[in-house]
């Protein structure tokens, strides 16, 4: 698997593993866990969560699921709700996250998404968790070109490492401006939801004749590739979810598809990135 190397020179898997609604559920608690694992036995050792995630219950999984594992090999990646970013609570926040998680550090820790409480105060506690050794580092994770200029902005922000958002074939917006920004500054795009939500949208991916054409000459099917298609740069990490070992392994598959110049014209052609700003996407 191919790796991304982030501003700080640590290098992290491509490919990790998305955990949003996973731990919510007891009948797919024994099936998420073996996924998980598998993830991790065959390189997926990045995995990322949030408090949000059934108000703690993914964190809860996957200290689980790590228990077997070298702390040192994975990279845990979780977020803290806007409203708890200050000084009065990230603390007490980024605490519970590790105890669920069973861990005493996380390697990256993001704001979830921008709030009322200044980027400055954020970033100041950041800086201080960092110090306290409770996180090696921190990024933010639904922000816009106008929220990282910002961040920018601020004392110490400078030092934010990654942005997650929402991207896919089918949701290209921040080609356009975000991503040239952040790769300008060294700032690695972590993909949420990279093989689309259910809906109109994920229908017409699924359907659409060019992918179809593209994953038979890989003999795969259309989400290997759509997966493929988000790890073409080499500062983009990819998080998608699965919640049993079968499609844990298809995401893994999807990691070794290289696709052609030719191929990758097509998908612009079918599925063409947006010639002007547009509206982060979050959903």
């Amino acid at each position: 698997m191919r790796n991304v190397i982030l501003k700080d020179g640590t290098e992290v898997p491509q490919l990790g593993q998305g955990t949003w609604y996973m731990g919510e559920s007891s009948r797919k608690y024994a099936g998420e866990l073996e996924a998980l694992r598998w993830g991790i036995d065959h390189g997926m050792t990045l995995i990322d969560t949030a408090e949000m995630y059934g108000e703690g219950a993914s964190e809860e999984l996957i200290g689980e699921a790590i228990q077997p594992y070298d702390r040192e090999k994975l990279f845990l990646v979780s977020k803290v709700y806007p409203w708890n970013a200050g000084r009065r609570n990230i603390f007490d926040s980024c605490e519970a996250s590790l105890e669920r998680l069973g861990t005493d550090y996380l390697d990256l820790y993001l704001l979830h998404w921008p709030g009322s409480i200044p980027l400055a105060e954020t970033v100041a506690c950041m800086e201080k968790l960092k110090a306290q050794g409770k996180i090696r580092r921190w990024g933010v994770s639904n922000f816009d070109t106008y929220d990282m200029q910002e961040l920018y902005s601020v004392k110490g922000g400078e030092n934010c490492m990654v942005n997650q958002v929402l991207y896919h074939l089918g949701s290209r917006g921040v080609e356009y401006e975000l991503l040239p920004w952040m790769q300008e500054r060294g700032i690695t795009m972590m993909a949420y939801c990279p093989l689309a939500q259910a809906g109109r949208l994920r229908r017409e991916l699924l359907n659409s004749p060019v992918l179809k054409q593209i994953a038979e000459a890989h003999d795969c099917d259309v989400l290997q590739i759509l997966l493929a298609f988000t790890m073409i740069r080499d500062n983009v990490i990819s998080i998608p979810k699965a919640s049993s070992a079968v499609h844990v392994k298809a995401n893994r598959e999807a990691a070794e598809i290289v696709l052609t110049a030719e191929e990758c014209a097509l998908l612009d052609q079918a599925f063409p990135a947006p010639t002007h700003k547009v509206r982060l996407d979050m959903q």
